[in-house]
Order: C-alpha cells, then sequence, then structure tokens
C-alpha cells in the first residue's frame, strides 16, 4: 500500500468521526441531515463509517449544512496546525474518482481567516460544487501549471499557466481540466 493511501484512510477515519459528532452536536438523526444536505442517508452513513471516502462535491455539501470551509472541516481531523508547515506535514486528500488532489499548503488557524490550497486536477477532471460553503468567501486561483476552466455564476473563465482569477463565491461553482495535461494551481481562500 502506498504511503498516500495510508494517510488518506486515516484522514477519512477521522473526518467520518467528526461527521458523525457534528451530527450529534446539531441534534440531527440521518435521515434530517439527509434533508438538510441532499445527500442520500446511507451515503452519509458509510462517510460517517469511514467505508467510503466522501467525495469533494459531498464535503462541500456537508460543509454547506454545517457552516464552514472544507478547510477548516478538514483541519479539525488534523493536528493543531504550527506556524510553519513543513511540506512533509501537509495533509493531502484526493479525490480519486474525480481525478482531484487538494493539499493543504496552509491550514486554517483560528487567528487567521486566510489559508493556502494547492489544488491539482487530471485532464478531464470535472468537480461541481453547487453552493459555496460558506456565502461570499473570498477565493484567489492562480494558475501554476497547465489549463483550468473556472466557472463562475455560468461564466466560464480560461486560465493559463499565471494566471489569476480573483472573486467572492455566492453561488455554483465549476473547476474543470480540459487539456491534455494535469493541471496545478494554488488557491487562496479568505473568510469574509
Amino acid at each position: 500500500m502506498r504511503h498516500l493511501d495510508v494517510v488518506t484512510a486515516d484522514v477519512d477515519v477521522r473526518l467520518g468521526a467528526r461527521l458523525s459528532a457534528l451530527r450529534a452536536e446539531h441534534g440531527w438523526s440521518l435521515d434530517e441531515l439527509a434533508e438538510r444536505s441532499g445527500i442520500s442517508r446511507s451515503t452519509l452513513s458509510r462517510a460517517e463509517r469511514a467505508e467510503t471516502s466522501p467525495t469533494a462535491s459531498l464535503l462541500n455539501r456537508l460543509c454547506a449544512v454545517y457552516g464552514r470551509t472544507m478547510s477548516q472541516l478538514l483541519s479539525e481531523v488534523e493536528a493543531e496546525p504550527a506556524p510553519v508547515v513543513r511540506a512533509a506535514d501537509q495533509t493531502v486528500w484526493e479525490d480519486r474518482a474525480a481525478g482531484f488532489v487538494r493539499r493543504s499548503v496552509s491550514p486554517p488557524h483560528a487567528g487567521l481567516r486566510g489559508e493556502l490550497i494547492e489544488g491539482r486536477l487530471a485532464p478531464g477532471a470535472d468537480l461541481a460544487y453547487d453552493r459555496p460553503p460558506v456565502p461570499g468567501l473570498e477565493q484567489h486561483i492562480w494558475v501554476l501549471e497547465g489549463e483550468l476552466e473556472v466557472t463562475v455564476q455560468g461564466v466560464a473563465h480560461a486560465l493559463g499557466a499565471g494566471d489569476c482569477l480573483r472573486l467572492r463565491v455566492w453561488g455554483p461553482t465549476r473547476f474543470r481540466c480540459g487539456g491534455d495535461r494535469p493541471v496545478r494551481y494554488v488557491l487562496a481562500v479568505v473568510l469574509p
């Protein structure tokens, strides 16, 4: 088993436990959470028991229900972030089905509003989020390698290496790697 597989499995177990705890903190049954999130009861149950690795889309929907960013949720299953985050210590999460790898370069911290994420999409990867995790979330998307198409409120933005898109997220977004090479980008997220 690859090191990344072991790390991802460990994160999935802690993430499942945190998702279960969040639901309990709100006093919701699986049926109530399914109704609020639009995710099936069985999918929620499998994610909480870490029987499946949640997709980016599923986590985004749950974050919207719980009023937090995906990075905030993932940081809740990580150790307390240090001021210096060494490359070897940066949490990597992978949505294999979607062809998406997410590295938390500068994870969220209680005293800070911003964070940095490295995203990698395989050729043909297409991630669609039906809502922002936090309405009005500020994002800066800087493409390092490849080509990325970002659609915000129905408007597509074609980005190449070195291009940066700045926005506040109020509605659906879509990230797509339409080229024949992977795309690597930095996502700077700032809470409103």
